[in-house]
């Protein structure tokens, strides 16, 4: 069964794009239809396929609730495994051995959300406060880290002021990074796509005591994936539980409807939409 196949898409109404006129952040309940498709040809027969796929979004996140989804491939010999990570993302596993030429996986989901609904609770925030191998800090970004007000008690309103200077900072420009930049390099650049933006704000949070984690997902009326930051700050009603309170620094705003989250990591590596191995005497695109 595919996103068009499901009859409980005849409950959804309206268009499933962005319409500048509507007040997304304003709706009591929202639905949405994700469907992705993605092709993978090579010149020769590849074998040994080997593909991860983090494409679904989770049971729940914060006011996401999943209500159906499917992950397929068209290889008929195609091994599938579905589990979910440390961090709590649905992770399928594909595997084809047999030669191909041309292999393609989709993806799709239903998720409800009503965004009046409390913040996304965090118990434990550990992973998030250690750098990783795209967020490890320079002294360029220490003495940022420091400039912005690292040094007093870790809030909001730092959270507000580490990702208005990301916005600020750094220049939106495709094929200046690549998925293997650091925060630092970017940084330094002064320039990159949304996964750097996130990754430097990550990075700064850290530096600043707080906990931040990478973020993949959608924003509505665009295309591909995004990514943002969520930042896990204290709960001032219950003990040792964290909120999680999300920024788009490419934006230089907070998250609202239009943000639909997939996976969330430590850094980019941790939630790569696709990302698998193969043999072939060739490049696949």
């Amino acid at each position: 069964m595919t996103l068009l196949d499901d009859p409980r898409l005849t409950a959804l109404a309206g268009p499933l794009l962005d319409d500048p006129d509507t007040d997304w952040d304003g709706a009591r309940e929202l639905t949405y239809a994700l469907h992705q498709c993605v092709r993978y040809t090579y010149s020769a027969p590849a074998r040994d396929i080997r593909q991860r796929l983090m494409l679904v979004p989770p049971a729940r996140h914060g006011d996401q609730r999943r209500i159906a989804y499917g992950v397929t491939a068209d290889a008929a010999n195609a091994r599938r495994r579905e589990r979910v990570d440390a961090f709590g993302n649905v992770v399928t596993d594909f595997r084809m051995q047999a030669p191909t030429t041309s292999i393609v996986f989709e993806a799709w989901a239903l998720v409800t959300r009503r965004p009046a609904q409390c913040p996304q609770s965090v118990t434990t925030a550990r992973h998030f406060m250690r750098p990783s191998r795209l967020t490890e800090p320079d002294a360029y970004l220490t003495d940022v880290s420091a400039s912005l007000g690292g040094g007093r008690i870790p809030d909001l309103a730092l959270a507000e002021a580490i990702c208005d200077w990301v916005w600020r900072a750094l220049r939106y420009e495709h094929d200046a990074t690549s998925v293997q930049t650091t925060a630092a390099n970017a940084a330094a650049l002064g320039r990159g796509v949304c996964q750097d933006f996130a990754h430097v704000m990550v990075t700064l949070c850290r530096l600043a005591g707080m906990p931040a984690r990478y973020v993949s997902g959608h924003l509505l009326g665009e295309g591909g994936s995004h990514a943002w930051v969520e930042v896990l700050l204290p709960d001032p009603q219950r003990s040792r539980v964290r909120v999680a309170h999300a920024f788009d620094p490419t934006h230089g705003t907070r998250t609202g409807s239009r943000h639909l989250t997939v996976a969330v990591g430590r850094d980019y590596e941790d939630v790569a939409p696709l990302s698998g191995t193969c043999i072939a005497p060739v490049a696949g695109t």
